[in-house]
């Protein structure tokens, strides 16, 4: 599990949040962001996302939701095997990997919020991917 966090970062994190509002207030989102230099705004917002420690042990989540080890490995594209793994003592036991933490944490996140979670969000977060010739195209 993360450390706590410092009043340090936390101030941090206010501040960036501070300064995007000023700049949503002045500019508006870019279309062809991905064609130019990345703006102040999108520099907060990447610091903020790197330094996001999300993260939920699968003990914890099991407790908390009512799924089964089958649920907690498709959240973490990984096998029911894994799974058992991670909440089995002893010798038995592994450490899930940080991305598998930071699943757990993202679909608590949005079991917790999801009526505040705007449709259309909700919609682009968990559009179905499909594979085309190789190319990964979001539906």
């Amino acid at each position: 599990m993360p450390k706590k966090r410092s009043v340090d970062h936390l101030v941090y994190c206010q501040r960036a949040l501070d300064r995007l509002a000023q700049i949503a207030e002045s500019q508006s989102r870019r279309e062809d962001s991905y064609l130019s230099a990345i703006t102040e705004r999108e520099e907060i917002l990447i610091n903020l996302y790197s330094n996001c420690r999300l993260s939920m042990t699968p003990q914890a989540f099991y407790r908390k939701w009512p799924v089964n080890q089958a649920d907690i490995g498709n959240i973490c594209c990984r096998s029911t095997y894994a799974v058992n793994t991670w909440l089995a003592q002893g010798a038995r036991y592994k450490t899930p990997s940080a991305d598998s933490l930071y699943h757990l944490a993202l679909m608590d996140f949005v079991l917790e919020n999801f009526e505040a979670i705007p449709k259309e969000l909700l919609n682009r977060l968990c559009s179905r991917v499909v594979r085309e010739r190789g190319v990964v195209c979001y539906n």
